[in-house]
């Protein structure tokens, strides 16, 4: 038979104005309707490539990918998520249809771009960075025409193709809704890599309805520390009614009618309740606000390929993602501020990031297991994958079952509609952060371990096991191998999680205190949104290099936060901004001038109390049994100097 040069039949009815677009740039690829299509399928290991350079894409989307699966079951149809190209990452779907597929190369690996394939719903989604249904005989090639395939385009968050999301099937079993829940899914998809990029940034998420907040339907903008706008997802965009590009020459302060020390004045006064906004267009909307600054250490930089202030064009002609991400600086090495054990705890980390070894960080509470937690995930080949943080020590133990592993709709009462997907499978392609892992209760250590060595999770109410990846680095203030003597602590999961272990030393043992103290009140300073210097007086940095600090990194954190918000002009941190419960902490209370209170012959190993009282002792003495001198001179109140007085006959005052 023979073919014509446009095999698409105007007068089918299934001709539209994008379709025979899409037919005529087949035809000037030099493709003919009854060629065998040529799939360029990738080889093993360029495929591993490909996957590590869209690991934050996949994470992401798997999930999203899962629940979809559920919800198309039974009708012939797989879905496939592809990168920015049309080179396909990844299907799933009915396993009859899959083997099927693979015939026409439905698989990962193959290219389904316009200049391969002729007009098909990914490569003219692609094509047309709109959403697109190629049904049947809308396809060029004759070798695809019993399929019917969904398309629609997912943007990065700032506003690039990232990928395509396709739900593909047997022409013969197509269903109106399938292109609505695709949309949906690319929208969820969307929403998580927003929400994951800009997770240590001022976060606006808004509606006009309230019951709307918390759905695919809300805004979400996201914005520096000091309101300069970063980015928009697309909902966002249509109720301002402005393209992305418009709203880039925007600032909180013109976008919402306020700055961001109002915005968190404002937060202070809500409770926790959403907040009323104006917005520029006069719509008023009702919005959440999350404020997230990068703790002690982690340097939150944007790539340069997607800096806002950037024109377009430039961003788009920068270098791939994955070399900008391999250039950017080292999160481990920001922690490594000086201090000896510190650098060898780093040095062990590097050795074993990327070999899939698990890490076990112990050390006090508040010494920054997190934080360090965080630098091996951001160093890791899965930075780009998403990092989940679970304390097992407060969540309720009849809750942490299903906030790990997730349920299906209905096992238990209470729970949400469509189930819920555990940390697990969130931290599904990226890094499941497992704190204070000496407080999972028992029975939960077995199915730990089976995840860790199966690689797969049932979630509660389900039948289905689904395939997992993930690293995991844990972290304990326990002693748990008295905990294995116990039996309180599985030895098995114990010796599944040691692969390295690793100790951070507590705040008062670390000998860079001074450059800790330095980066901490820069942190300060951004969260204050002050341009203001601070500095901490010399009297006060030889008190701080004498504090016990049994709250490590968190003690220090709260401290430096409250004298910064008391100190005066001159943002010098001095003994009267301090809190009263801190003097309790130091090794000892120095005199002005540096001169040691009490006795000069204290002994090095006396005990705490009774330098303090040596220390309170000898202020007395000095303003002639003046109480509230001798609290003055030491910084403290008046009751911690009565309760801290030597008996009657050692220098009480009368």
């Amino acid at each position: 038979m023979q073919q014509s040069a446009s095999p698409l039949a105007c007068a089918s009815g299934w001709s539209s104005p994008s379709i025979q677009k899409a037919h005529e740039r087949s035809e000037k690829f030099g493709l003919k309707a009854l060629m065998r299509p040529d799939y360029d399928v990738l080889t093993g290991g360029e495929l591993r490539m490909k996957l590590e350079q869209n690991r934050a894409l996949s994470a992401h989307a798997m999930p999203v990918m899962e629940t979809l699966r559920e919800q198309i079951a039974n009708t012939q149809s797989m879905i496939v998520l592809t990168d920015a190209q049309g080179l396909i990452l990844h299907s799933v779907g009915d396993d009859d249809f899959l083997r099927r597929a693979e015939k026409v190369a439905l698989k990962a690996g193959a290219n389904w771009a316009e200049e391969r394939q002729g007009t098909n719903a990914i490569g003219t989604a692609i094509a047309d960075r709109c959403p697109t249904v190629v049904h049947g005989d809308q396809h060029y090639l004759a070798a695809n025409r019993f399929l019917t395939c969904a398309s629609v385009p997912i943007l990065d968050p700032y506003g690039d193709l990232a990928g395509v999301l396709d739900v593909t099937g047997d022409h013969r079993s197509y269903h109106q809704h399938t292109m609505a829940l695709a949309k949906m899914s690319a929208q969820m998809i969307e929403n998580h890599l927003f929400t994951s990029t800009f997770r240590h940034t001022l976060q606006i998420a808004f509606h006009a309805r309230p019951e709307f907040l918390g759905t695919l339907m809300e805004g979400i903008m996201a914005f520096t520390c000091d309101g300069r706008f970063l980015s928009a997802n697309r909902s966002a965009q249509f109720q301002f009614g402005l393209p992305l590009a418009a709203m880039r020459a925007h600032t909180l302060s013109s976008l919402c009618g306020l700055t961001t020390p109002q915005l968190i004045d404002r937060l202070r006064t809500s409770q926790g309740h959403p907040i009323s906004l104006a917005l520029n267009n006069g719509t008023v909307v009702c919005a959440s606000v999350e404020f997230r600054r990068p703790t002690l250490g982690e340097s939150v930089q944007l790539p340069v390929a997607f800096d806002p202030a950037t024109p377009p064009a430039v961003r788009h002609a920068q270098p791939a993602r994955s070399t900008l991400v391999d250039s950017s600086p080292s999160k481990l090495a920001c922690l490594d501020t000086g201090d000896g054990q510190v650098s060898t705890v780093i040095e062990k980390v590097r050795k074993v990031i990327g070999k899939d070894i698990p890490i076990l960080i112990t050390g006090e509470t508040g010494t920054g297991k997190e934080l360090l937690a965080q630098a091996i995930h951001n160093d890791s080949p899965r930075r780009s994958g998403p990092f989940v943080a679970v304390n097992c020590a407060s969540i309720p133990e009849n809750l942490i079952e299903s906030e790990l592993f997730g349920y299906e709709e209905g096992a238990f009462t209470g729970a949400r509609r469509k189930g819920a997907a555990g940390k697990l499978l969130q931290a599904n392609g990226g890094t499941l952060f497992l704190d204070e892992i000496g407080d999972m209760p028992y029975p939960l250590q077995v199915r730990l371990l089976r995840v860790l060595q199966e690689r797969v999770v049932d979630p509660l109410g389900s039948s289905k096991s689904v395939p997992v990846d993930v690293a995991i680095i844990c972290a304990t203030h326990r002693n748990l191998r008295e905990m294995i003597a116990q039996n309180r602590f599985r030895e098995d999961l114990y010796y599944r999680l040691n692969g390295l272990v690793v100790k951070l030393p507590p705040l008062r043992e670390r000998t860079d205190l001074a450059v800790v103290i330095e980066k901490m009140l820069v942190s300060v300073r951004s969260e204050q949104a002050s341009d203001a210097p601070l500095s901490v007086a010399g009297d006060v940095m030889t008190l701080f290099e004498q504090c016990a600090w049994p709250g490590n990194f968190r003690q220090l954190g709260n401290l430096l936060r409250t004298a910064a918000a008391m100190v005066d002009d001159d943002g010098q941190i001095r003994r009267e901004h301090l809190p009263e419960d801190f003097f309790e902490d130091c090794r000892c209370v120095a005199m002005p001038g540096g001169q040691p209170a009490g006795d000069p012959m204290q002994p090095p190993g006396a005990r705490l109390q009774d330098v303090e009282a040596s220390a309170i002792a000898a202020a007395i003495a000095q303003h002639n049994g003046n109480v509230s001198a001798a609290a003055r001179m030491l910084g403290i109140s008046r009751n911690t100097v009565y309760r801290k007085m030597p008996p009657l006959g050692t220098g009480r005052a009368n």
